[in-house]
């Protein structure tokens, strides 16, 4: 049971955890919050209603600090949401290359696939993510694995008009 009232202090009463949203303060970046509660027990891959983790809200929302703290505190990297889709993933998407190499640099799978059998690599493709993708490649990524489509990385990056990305996938692939 927690006991916090100001940051340090203890209180007599319970603090009745149905009315935190730890979700929040991870979006947020407090990590000295969240700190303070993963030291008293949180779980470091609690879901929310919607099954997305600490780690996938702060990753997605390029929060760093908070990355590292729940990485430290032992957050799966590899952890899908219900769609499958990895903390990496949503790095991919939104374009957050640092904190993609904070989450390769703690064991990230770039070659994790989700509902759809698209990886990082192909995610990076959709949303034009060069910086990405090249990262990805070289920490392993495989280029020429297909979705459930049957689409590679580089033909993902043709069908969404990113000529420059393509070609620079369709020569790392030789």
């Amino acid at each position: 049971m927690f006991f916090f009232g100001k940051l340090g202090e203890t209180m007599s009463e319970p603090m009745d955890l149905n009315n935190v949203d730890f979700h929040e303060i991870a979006r947020r970046g407090d990590t000295e919050v969240m700190a303070a509660f993963l030291q008293a027990g949180l779980e470091p891959d609690l879901l929310n209603e919607q099954g997305y983790s600490l780690l996938m809200i702060a990753a997605y929302n390029q929060q760093r600090g908070m990355v590292d703290l729940l990485l430290e505190r032992g957050a799966d990297p590899n952890r899908p949401d219900p769609m499958g889709n990895t903390p990496l993933m949503s790095t991919c998407f939104k374009g957050y290359a640092d904190v993609a190499e904070q989450l390769l640099e703690k064991g990230a799978d770039p070659n994790a696939r989700n509902g759809a059998l698209a990886t990082a690599l192909m995610f990076a493709a959709m949303f034009n993510q060069p910086e990405i993708a090249e990262l990805l490649i070289a920490k392993g990524a495989e280029l020429e694995v297909v979705d459930a489509r049957g689409l590679t990385a580089v033909q993902l990056a043709q069908s969404h008009g990113y000529t420059e990305l393509a070609a620079r996938l369709s020569q790392l692939a030789i």
